[in-house]
């Protein structure tokens, strides 16, 4: 699980969500454990039994007005409900201020708060939608990842097999590089993985004995993309005459990433070998896929079916009288 904290938070969402500290930032780092936002107008009330601990709650307008109605003592006892709950930080939405036994209570439990302009509605959707992507289960791999025809293929070898240099030819024929050296993935839903570059090393290629290039100031814009859905991976390996390589077609190897399985396709390499067409030929083959045409299972009942027809023929034959 990615380790964030209230700084890492507040840092990041400082100026989209134009937030403020109420007090000191906190001097010791406070993880957040939870991706949910909640907003404890029950909790306030009394009702905490369906309440989860350690999420973030955000104090809107209705929240603080209801404070402001209580007395002094019921406040605390309110606001001790919620903080009861071990939220890592408090949001305080519409630029409001706590009534002052709240903050006194807040500054005894040393839990940060801090302010925004934006209404609760919207503070909570762009918490939401900045705790989905950071939450998200995340990995790395060591290869190349290039959009072909759309398709994301994702080459992997040993170093040195030449995965950035299928990359560089496949981007003189007009596909889109995405990552080179180390591909960052994180899975955005049940069966999707998204690859992107490493910040760093950005649309940087390593071509041995040349060095770095930059891909995006020699080939252009069209030529690279920030992120991909990984479709396939494509294992290079030197050609090896033991190995039954697949011919048939018809079996079909999968890699599992972060829970999720993609068709793998082992390509053998020798001398003279043209890889980028054959990966060209890999995405148009899983798109047609896709689409529901299987060439190797068409191809395959065909020779079941000429087959048959041939032992109906030769039973034909055998029984006719003539």
């Amino acid at each position: 699980m990615p380790k964030l904290t209230v700084i890492g938070l507040y840092e990041e969402l400082q100026e989209s969500l134009e937030l403020t500290f109420l007090d000191n930032c906190p001097e010791q780092p406070i993880l957040i454990h939870a991706r949910d936002v909640h907003r404890p107008g029950m909790a306030l009330m009394g009702y905490t039994e369906n309440f989860q601990s350690n999420r973030i709650q955000v104090i809107g307008e209705s929240e603080n007005s209801f404070l402001e109605t209580l007395s002094e003592d019921d406040q605390k006892l309110a606001v001790e409900r919620v903080l009861d709950l071990q939220p890592p930080v408090v949001f305080l939405a519409c630029n409001q201020q706590f009534v002052p036994p709240v903050r006194r209570l807040l500054q005894e439990r040393q839990v940060p708060v801090i302010k925004s302009p934006l209404a609760a509605a919207d503070l909570i959707i762009g918490l939401n939608e900045f705790l989905g992507i950071a939450f998200q289960p995340h990995t790395e791999a060591h290869g190349t990842l290039v959009d072909v025809y759309g398709v994301g293929l994702l080459f992997t070898g040993r170093s040195g097999i030449g995965k950035s240099e299928c990359a560089l030819d496949l981007i003189e024929r007009g596909h889109r590089l995405v990552a080179d050296d180390m591909v960052e993935i994180t899975r955005t839903a049940d069966d999707v993985l998204i690859g992107r570059y490493r910040e760093i090393l950005r649309h940087n290629l390593e071509i041995r004995g040349i060095g770095p290039i930059d891909v995006q100031a020699i080939f252009g814009i069209r030529a690279i993309r920030m992120q991909k859905r990984i479709e396939v991976e494509v294992i290079l390996q030197e050609w090896d005459d033991s190995i039954d390589y697949e011919r048939v077609g018809m079996d079909t190897r999968y890699q599992e990433i972060l829970g999720v399985k993609i068709p793998q396709v082992i390509v053998p390499l020798f001398p003279g070998k043209n890889i980028t067409v054959i990966s060209e030929v890999i995405a148009l083959n899983f798109m047609l896929k896709i689409y529901g045409y299987d060439a190797a299972q068409i191809l395959n009942d065909r020779i079941v079916e000429t087959m048959k027809s041939s032992h109906r023929l030769r039973r034909y034959l055998q029984q006719d009288p003539e």
